[in-house]
């Protein structure tokens, strides 16, 4: 085939010239791709998917109900902008609420269409070229991705079970502190399950005061909290001073496909957002921020959505633990992160997650997720389709039945 002839126009950022060109398959196109083929060649057998990272459920039938109501109110027709009142005072009632955090809700909380949106602008209101952004890996990109566009470097932070899976500040290179703008986190941490304690967001505050560096704290799975209540950074002295919190309707209610959460913090941090947003969207469809309110203001839901993922991922830490895998609860998330078989009793061997995950799904039609970033482990997400307990614990028995034939071996 022919290069376009605007093929050297691409923009460095994404490849330039080479755009389109490359053969690498990203990790998640790699499952996706494994998934298809097992299907095809087994479809006798059913697929066991804990890959999937988004709620296998509809929002509660009163945020639904709210939305129709809405839907058809010829005041939300227009665009949304930088967010309407109601949604910022539900935001700010909530934060109150639930972390004990006051907030003006005019300047120092902002609606976002997803926190996705939020983590990809924030680097546009600090990054110049050679900044540098610290962010935690295993982890999401996005913040990264952005930071690189804006000709910024990202530093990796591992996180690792000596460490208790929160990033060692202190191991930092000092040059790189120096550059140093952003510091990305996110708890209760997606994959590792880990739980951000009020000593360690004490000692990132101190951090960055001393070294003038902005705190971007991703709080998208805070309402699944199982290890104690619910922290949030902005409950912490000190913290409104350093940054801000990123949150999400997506994963404690039930929203993922709704795109809406808001930042808060920082009234400087939130009116940079403010600016960029106001020049990359024109804001969330109103009658969804009106259905949003809503659901902020029903403390039921992210209880029920918490109870739910809860049972099955202790369900799951039962199963896999019954067939050799070391396991334990997570603090938090909807997903379990536990160390990768090395091989299969008289099997293959494995030199990576990403061995065992397709070993995993083109033989045993059992997906998951693999990480490889900071160690060899598989991430299992309790949102897989299932209607009632009874066909959990069915999906459950198969699993282990799948895997007690295979015998994996740590």
């Amino acid at each position: 085939m022919t290069d376009p002839y605007f093929q050297p126009l691409f923009a460095n950022r994404i490849g330039g010239a080479n755009y389109g060109k490359g053969t690498e398959i990203y990790k998640f196109e790699k499952i996706k791709r494994a998934k298809r083929k097992a299907l095809a060649e087994h479809p006798e057998r059913r697929l066991v998917d804990f890959g999937i990272g988004e709620n296998d459920e509809m929002a509660p039938e009163s945020v639904r109900a709210a939305m129709a109501r809405e839907i058809n109110q010829p005041g939300n027709r227009g665009y949304a902008d930088n967010g309407i009142a109601e949604f910022k005072e539900a935001a700010a009632r909530l934060m109150k609420r639930r972390f004990g955090v006051e907030l003006d809700p005019a300047t120092e909380v902002n609606h976002c269409i997803g926190s996705k949106t939020a983590l990809a602008m924030l680097p546009a209101a600090f990054i110049n070229p050679g900044d540098v952004t610290l962010m935690t890996v295993p982890g999401y990109p996005v913040a990264g991705t952005h930071t690189r566009y804006y000709g910024g470097e990202v530093h990796r932070l591992p996180l690792v079970a000596e460490n208790g899976f929160l990033p060692d500040l202190d191991a930092i290179p000092p040059d790189i502190v120096k550059r140093a703008k952003l510091l990305v986190l996110n708890y209760p941490n997606s994959p590792t399950g880990r739980v951000a304690t009020r000593a360690f967001y004490e000692r990132v505050i101190d951090f960055a005061r001393r070294n003038s560096i902005v705190v971007v704290q991703d709080a998208a799975h805070i309402f699944l909290t199982y290890e104690g209540e619910p922290l949030s950074f902005l409950s912490v002295p000190g913290a409104k001073d350093v940054g801000v919190e990123v949150h999400s309707l997506s994963k404690g209610f039930h929203m993922i496909g709704w795109r809406l959460g808001w930042v808060c913090g920082h009234p400087r941090i939130v009116q940079a957002f403010a600016d960029i947003k106001d020049n990359s969207d024109s804001g969330q469809f109103i009658a969804i921020q009106r259905a949003g309110a809503a659901a902020l203001d029903d403390d039921a839901i992210p209880r029920q959505v918490r109870a739910k993922y809860e049972r099955r991922l202790k369900k799951l830490v039962e199963t896999l633990s019954r067939c050799g895998f070391d396991c334990r609860m997570p603090g938090g998330t909807y997903f379990l992160y536990t160390r990768s078989p090395r091989g299969i009793a008289g099997g293959p061997k494995f030199d990576s997650a990403e061995a065992a995950s397709q070993y995993l799904i083109a033989e045993n039609s059992i997906c998951t997720v693999p990480w490889d970033d900071a160690g060899a482990y598989l991430r299992f997400s309790v949102t897989y389709e299932a209607a009632d307990e009874r066909a959990e614990d069915a999906l459950m028995a198969e699993t282990e039945s799948r895997l007690k034939k295979i015998q994996p071996v740590f």
